[in-house]
């Protein structure tokens, strides 16, 4: 297949476009201009889309214009993605499309499954409204998956790896109580269930999560096991609003999320990492 890829520099992107080529794709990188228009030229010919891109949720502190980058990252780019792919002659057959477990809110202890209710926060919002944003695509008839991405368990990037300097000195430990739940993916699991829902008809949400979500304090031991360093020392909650201010830190680190991926297991998926001991071993250590 001819694949488009938005975001192909990022985290994720930068992990997927090798592993598509390598299952003999062909990966084209889509990219935006300083206005954030698209190279509407890149997608003409391509049999699917992977769309990735947007603002880092935690790359600063949430002020207000911050906030709106991250909102408008997503809807503008994803809506102008839609209406483009819905304007060409010969359309892509499906667009996998990023979102997030945020959308679910605070939720405590709960299961969340593909078929719960959206929560509330900004995150929540912000990925109701990215979700939104593909409906072009979807009244064009191309289907549509949207990406519910936990967190990513990998060295090179995301919120886990942020952390790793301070395991490594033997500083890492569980954040407050260390009761919110962690939905976690290794980064080998969230490129290979994308690359398992290019080849599968699936539509509508799908959560990109291990089978086996844990408490932040089961998670911190974790990481500490792989890393054969003690993780003692709790991480006060002021510790991360310092950093990225209270309602940032809140959502980001502090909400509770237990989110199990029906919609993968249904269609068949095999995770390589069922456990998070398994998921930080491989990616971490």
């Amino acid at each position: 297949m001819r694949v488009a890829v938005t975001g192909s520099h990022g985290f994720i992107g930068s992990a997927l476009a090798p592993a598509l080529e390598h299952d003999g794709h062909e990966v084209v990188r889509v990219s935006r201009d300083a206005d954030g228009n698209l190279d509407v030229a890149k997608l003409y010919g391509a049999d699917a889309v992977v769309h990735l891109a947007g603002e880092g949720v935690a790359a600063k502190r949430w002020t207000p214009e911050q906030k709106r980058r991250v909102l408008e990252s997503r809807t503008r780019g994803t809506t102008l993605l839609a209406e483009s792919l819905a304007g060409l002659e010969r359309k892509p057959r499906v667009l996998l499309s990023a979102s997030a477990i945020g959308y679910y809110g605070n939720r405590g202890d709960d299961i969340l499954t593909e078929e719960s209710p959206a929560g509330r926060g900004f995150l929540a919002d912000v990925c109701v409204q990215w979700e939104a944003s593909t409906a072009p695509a979807e009244a064009a008839g191309i289907r549509v998956a949207h990406m519910r991405t936990g967190i990513v368990v990998g060295k090179s990037g995301g919120a886990v790896a942020k952390t790793l300097p301070l395991f490594k000195l033997g500083l890492g430990g569980r954040i407050g109580s260390g009761q919110q739940y962690w939905s976690w993916i290794s980064l080998t699991d969230e490129i290979g269930a994308i690359r398992f829902l290019l080849e599968h008809e699936v539509a509508g949400p799908v959560n990109l999560t291990g089978p086996e979500p844990v408490t932040n304090a089961a998670f911190t031991k974790a990481v500490g096991r792989a890393l054969h360093r003690p993780t003692f020392v709790p991480v006060p909650k002021f510790g991360p609003r310092l950093l990225l201010g209270r309602e940032a830190a809140e959502e980001v680190v502090s909400f509770s999320q237990r989110v199990m991926p029906v919609v993968l297991a249904r269609e068949g998926y095999e995770f390589q990492h069922e456990t998070v001991d398994e998921a930080v071993t491989a990616e971490l250590a």
